[in-house]
Formats: structure tokens, C-alpha cells, sequence
């Protein structure tokens, strides 16, 4: 543990403590010999001004009862594994995207770069080791986020154009922004449509001209939002109206147990090592392009209607093929 790290430890250690710390703890917790936790006592309490006492009965250290909760260490002190974190989290920001909050996020990702280049102690921090691959992603104009964004925050009304990828008709929304989520590598606003008079949730690629009016939006409860977007399967989500029951090969079953589906998910092993899940779901779309992408290694046992979904849909893709 080099200096700063044990500085670190001494802090966070004497603010938490109630009752004077032994030396011979405070030197465990540090892992310095004695006259190095002196010299770094000395230190935090001469130099950095933290309002370090010393006890003799019991021997040993602990901060003042009366400033040392209200005492901090100038600038951002972050631990190895904090800095770690922070490394991981520049990547994140880098992978963002060239248009999506490229020009806002400039600014945050040069301060990242400039904390870690001083943590650094002019070793050069291994970046590329850290890998952030997306998978998906749809161009995004940056301007249409930071005016949802904006709206969402802010708690007013947005009114936009929207083309449903579903159909490609054009409407316009007027709305009232609940919240933006992030699934799968894409944005989506879920909102409360003035003109559908429901929740809904939009893909942020497919709006034009947002537009934030100055009426005060609307506020839905954290409990009806999740009961109408979360409780069912996919991003396509509402009131569940069935459950679906696969069953996975042995094979994938490996992979599949491992994995978080949904928040109501049942799963369970069979006793010739292939996997049952079950979970609920409300529009067949998404959960049939996730599981058709396991081919011959999940099967769909229930409900009848998706399972003769996916059947129609197999025997398409055969037919396109010549089959």
C-alpha cells in the first residue's frame, strides 16, 4: 500500500471510529511499520489539518468528536479499487458514441483523464485492457437526447414527431417524460402520452424536432410505471397477459441459468440436465427474437399461441431459404 492509499485508510478508519484505534490496529489496517504510521499521522493531521487526537488510556488515535464528521481530504482522494472503477467508467464514457453526448461529455471525459493521469504517478494506466464492445446500437441524434433529457429533468412537457418502426406512420406526441432508459445498448423515453391518454415507451432514434413546452409535466408513480412497462418481458412491455414456459438443452442450459431474463422469472433444472424458464410477457416480439436466436436449443412449450408463433415464423425463414 503506497502513501496516498494509507492516508486514505487512516481517514476513512479514524472518521468511522467511536473510541480511540490502538496503533498496533491502525498499523494492521495500513500494513506500515510504526514509525511510518506516525510520519503519516503527522502528515494527515499537520499537513492536511485533520483534527487528529491522540489518547494515552487506552494508547492509540481517533478524530476530534465534534469536527471530525464534518472533516474531508482536499480534492478527490479515491482508492486503488475506486480508481479502477473511475478507469472503467472513462471507458464506458468513450464508448458512448460519436453522436450520442460527444460534445457534452467532452468536458467530464478530459477530467477523468486528468484525475487519473495525477493518480497515475506518471505510469501510464492500461486503457486498452479494459474493452467495451456495443452491440446494436442505432444512430442517435445528439441534439434529440440533450432536449429529452432536458425535459425529463426538468419536469416539462415535450411534444416531438414520431415514426413507429413498426408501421413507419408519422404522428406527433405531445407528452409527459417519465424517465429515459437505457436497454440494450439504445435509448428509450417512457412517457405518459396526452393523446393516447397512456404510458408509453419511445425509441429516442426514431423522434424528430423534440420540443420542450413550458406546461409542467405530469407525474406517474415509480409503482404504476413499473406495473405497465416492467412487469412483462422485453422493452415492449405492459400487463402481462401470459406466461411463457421454454425449455433450454442441456447445452445452453449452461448459459441460460446464468442469465436475468426478468425480475419475475422462474427457473429451474430438469433431471436430463436441460432448463425450464418460465417468465411473463405481454408483446411476443422481443422474447421471439431472443429465444429463436437459441435455433434447435430451446424449445417453447407454452403458451400454444406462441408456440405456433414461433412455428410460423421458423417455417418462413425455411421458405426463404428454398426449403
Amino acid at each position: 500500500m503506497d502513501r496516498y492509499e494509507r492516508i486514505l485508510t487512516l481517514h476513512r478508519t479514524l472518521q468511522a471510529a467511536r473510541y480511540p484505534i490502538p496503533v498496533k490496529r491502525l498499523m494492521e489496517e495500513t500494513g506500515a511499520s510504526r514509525a511510518t504510521l506516525y510520519r503519516d499521522i503527522a502528515y494527515l493531521r499537520d499537513v492536511l489539518g485533520a483534527p487528529v487526537d491522540s489518547h494515552d488510556d487506552p494508547p492509540g488515535y481517533r478524530y476530534d468528536a465534534d469536527e471530525g464528521s464534518r472533516f474531508e481530504l482536499p480534492g478527490l482522494w479515491l482508492s486503488s479499487e475506486e480508481l479502477h472503477a473511475l478507469l472503467v467508467a472513462h471507458q464506458l464514457l468513450s464508448r458512448t458514441g460519436p453522436d450520442v453526448l460527444s460534445s457534452a461529455l467532452a468536458p467530464l471525459q478530459g477530467r477523468i483523464e486528468t484525475l487519473l493521469a495525477e493518480h497515475a504517478g506518471g505510469k501510464r494506466w492500461p486503457i486498452e485492457r479494459i474493452r467495451v464492445t456495443a452491440s446494436g446500437t442505432r444512430r442517435m441524434d445528439e441534439h434529440c437526447f440533450r432536449t429529452v433529457a432536458t425535459a425529463v429533468l426538468d419536469r416539462k412537457q415535450l411534444r416531438f414527431g414520431y415514426r413507429a418502426r413498426s408501421t413507419n406512420a408519422a404522428t406527433e406526441r405531445t407528452v409527459s417524460p417519465q424517465r429515459l432508459t437505457h436497454y440494450r445498448d439504445n435509448w428509450y423515453l417512457d412517457a405518459w402520452d396526452h393523446g393516447k391518454d397512456g404510458l408509453r415507451s419511445f425509441a429516442l432514434d426514431r423522434m424528430s424536432k423534440p420540443t420542450v413546452l413550458d406546461a409542467t409535466a405530469d407525474d406517474v408513480t415509480e409503482e404504476k410505471l413499473d406495473q405497465a412497462l416492467a412487469s412483462s418481458y422485453g422493452i415492449f412491455s405492459g400487463e402481462p397477459k401470459d406466461w411463457a414456459t421454454i425449455r433450454f438443452s442441456a447445452k445452453a442450459a449452461r448459459w441460460v441459468a446464468d442469465e436475468h431474463w426478468h425480475s419475475r422469472q422462474e427457473g429451474k433444472f430438469l433431471d436430463d440436465g436441460r432448463y425450464e424458464l418460465r417468465l411473463p410477457y405481454s408483446n411476443s416480439r422481443e422474447l421471439l427474437m431472443d429465444l429463436l436466436r437459441y435455433g434447435p436449443d430451446a424449445e417453447i412449450v407454452s403458451p400454444p399461441s406462441l408456440r405456433e408463433e414461433a412455428r410460423i415464423m421458423l417455417k418462413l425463414a425455411i421458405q426463404a431459404y428454398g426449403g
